[in-house]
């Protein structure tokens, strides 16, 4: 068995900028944060996730996005500071987020920072977006880390992950599903075309079709701040597809308290079973509590267990 935790969208602290820093998109940006967003996400309820996660000790952990709020330099700063301090490179995976390239900004300066946390198994440190897709092989998993993020216009938080990522990632997905492994395609923005057209992914439909084609066994997702539970059509059967609650989501916020997910993945003669729990963050903010299970197959109709 291999247990893999996702979590999603901790949002750090944002710290206070100069007014030369908050030209353009960030201004706005800055102002919702400190007028309703500073009270959503709060960093007790991410450090009960992380004290949690040091318990429960999952083999790895893949991060989808949103780990800072506008792109300060500082606040990339002091996300490599806590991607540290949460485990070594070859323990987390991440993928950016819209927020994590809210503006265009200099890569060494910014996401280069955690360069060795996006890059795929025996690659140096990112140094690019070019670099995805990523693969990253852990026992019988297979992690495709996706980026759709991409600066836009301001108000929008949609995400794009392009033809050119997209038919690489087929390519990827296809090999790997020979090699007979478990495929876990980890993107920010749900890949359903069902949200907002101020939050959706631009070629989800593109995607989808690629996951038809190709298929895998697991998509995870972030950037809605809910856990949520979708499926893909796939060559074999339905392909789930799964969002997790913002890691640093208040109690009491219309997210619902902070959660992350542990996914227990076993070999079946029919392929894979993968038992989804839900920690949700206790009451008196110290570690987390389950909150529900999901039981999927891969190949299979979905099954749902209270």
């Amino acid at each position: 068995m291999f247990t893999l935790a996702h979590l999603s969208d901790p949002h750090l602290p944002m710290p206070r900028a100069r007014p030369v820093e908050l030209l353009g998109k960030r201004a706005t940006g800055y102002v919702n944060w400190w007028r309703r967003r500073v009270r959503l996400h709060v960093p007790e309820a991410l450090a009960g996730v992380v004290a949690d996660l040091a318990v429960q000790r999952p083999d790895h952990i893949a991060l989808t996005g949103d780990l800072v709020n506008i792109s300060l330099p500082t606040e990339f700063q002091r996300a490599a500071d806590w991607l540290a301090a949460l485990g070594r490179p070859d323990e987390v995976t991440v993928i950016p987020g819209n927020h994590d390239v809210y503006v265009a900004t200099d890569w060494a300066r910014s996401l280069g920072l955690w360069g060795a946390y996006l890059a795929g198994d025996g690659a140096p440190p990112a140094a690019g977006f070019e670099v995805f897709p990523t693969l990253r092989k852990r026992g019988p998993v297979a992690l495709v880390g996706l980026s759709s993020g991409v600066p836009k216009p301001p108000l929008l938080a949609t995400g794009t992950l392009g033809e050119a990522q997209i038919a690489r990632a087929e390519r990827l997905l296809a090999d790997l599903g020979g090699q007979g492994l478990c495929r876990v395609v980890l993107i920010h923005h749900p890949p359903l075309g069902s949200e907002s057209r101020f939050k959706r992914l631009t070629d989800a439909a593109a995607f989808q079709a690629m996951i038809r084609r190709v298929g895998c066994e697991l998509v995870l997702h972030g950037h809605n701040h809910r856990s949520e539970v979708a499926r893909i059509a796939g060559p074999t059967g339905p392909v789930p597809v799964l969002g997790v609650t913002s890691a640093s989501a208040a109690p009491g916020s219309k997210y619902g308290r902070a959660r992350y997910h542990l996914i227990r993945i076993v070999r079946e003669a029919a392929g894979w079973r993968l038992d989804v729990e839900l920690r949700a963050l206790r009451a008196d903010g110290k570690g987390c509590e389950p909150d529900g299970r999901l039981t999927f197959h891969s190949g299979l109709p979905l099954a749902m267990v209270a």
